[in-house]
């Protein structure tokens, strides 16, 4: 079985975020990211709390070119979140990556899941990692700490720093960030590919050229609420992980940027949009291998999942 972060490494982070006083920027941080904008000495935005993104895949933006949509719909015209067959007709894709969406999309017509990272139980990758349906933003003295409630993956922010000269291409890659204004920036490159590297839920493959950009920010309660209703036209509300519908704050919006000149064509945007959880703990979720996935179709052969035992008893 492949090994997963302990739970209790993100309970560990969330104690050490609360002890630590979120201190204002300062004007001349030693090394910010080469292009960032200019910092400000405003108060930090509070983003802690539990934010609640009930919905499988991304939102498109409300301009511009998007993510791979979905060509499977259900009846009532969202997206077939049991068939995922990816547009491989997206202007965005170059003709390989498009063949790459396409036989993913053949998988899912068969009525099987074609692998990826959260099936295979590995690491998801960004922008992969932000389909997650909860997170917590935890912010430190020198860095922020983003928590996602599927298996406990977690991604740490540098502030104020650069990339280093040479990343070491890691599954979440390397993110540093900066305030401006109200916002939070995060740059991440060095993002690792493998056997089920996905940028998506819909098979859309990246390579290590990847560059995500990410800009959080707090959203009006009505703005909030009109994009989320609008993202639920494109994929279906995702009962199990419901907003707070009593609470009338502010939601948070993510919008990120993706660049990979080895499998896009051009830039393109997605939006993630939070509103307050009605769940108020942090759960506890396990991703396990499942030998048979399907009837005659295995991930795993069962000595890979099979708990260790000894031939002989050692009493």
């Amino acid at each position: 079985m492949l090994q997963r972060r302990d739970f209790l490494l993100a309970v560990t982070l969330a104690t050490a975020a609360v002890a630590t006083p979120v201190l204002g920027q300062t004007t001349t941080p030693a090394a910010r990211q080469a292009g960032a904008g200019a910092q400000s000495t405003s108060a930090i935005p509070d983003f802690s709390g539990i934010w609640a993104h009930p919905m499988l895949g991304f939102e498109q933006p409300l301009s511009g070119p998007g993510p791979v949509r979905n060509m499977s719909r259900q009846p009532n015209g969202t997206s077939n979140n049991n068939k995922l067959v990816g547009d491989y007709n997206n202007p965005i894709l170059k003709p390989a990556a498009a063949e790459v969406v396409r036989k993913r999309g053949e998988v899912s017509l068969l009525g099987l899941a074609f692998a990826d990272p959260d099936n295979q139980c590995v690491y998801q990758p960004v922008p992969y990692v932000l389909w997650n349906f909860e997170i917590q933003i935890l912010p430190q003295r020198d860095k922020v700490t983003i928590l996602y409630n599927h298996d406990h993956e977690f991604r740490q922010v540098r502030l104020n720093q650069s990339h280093p000269a040479q990343v070491t291409p890691s599954w979440l890659g390397d993110s540093v960030g900066h305030y401006e204004g109200d916002t939070l920036v995060v740059d991440t490159v060095g993002i690792r590919t493998g056997l089920y590297s996905t940028i998506d839920r819909l098979g859309t493959p990246y390579t290590q050229a990847l560059h995500v950009v990410e800009r959080y920010r707090f959203l009006d309660y009505e703005a909030a609420k009109e994009a989320q209703e609008r993202g639920w036209k494109e994929w279906a509300n995702s009962a199990a992980y419901p907003v707070d519908p009593d609470y009338k704050g502010k939601g948070l919006q993510l919008e990120f940027t993706v660049e990979d000149d080895g499998v896009f064509t051009m830039p393109w945007s997605a939006i993630v949009t939070y509103r307050r959880a009605l769940r108020k703990e942090w759960d506890e979720h396990i991703c396990a291998e499942n030998v048979e996935h399907y009837p005659g179709h295995k991930y795993y052969v069962e000595t890979d999942a099979k708990v260790p035992s000894a031939d002989k008893p050692d009493f």
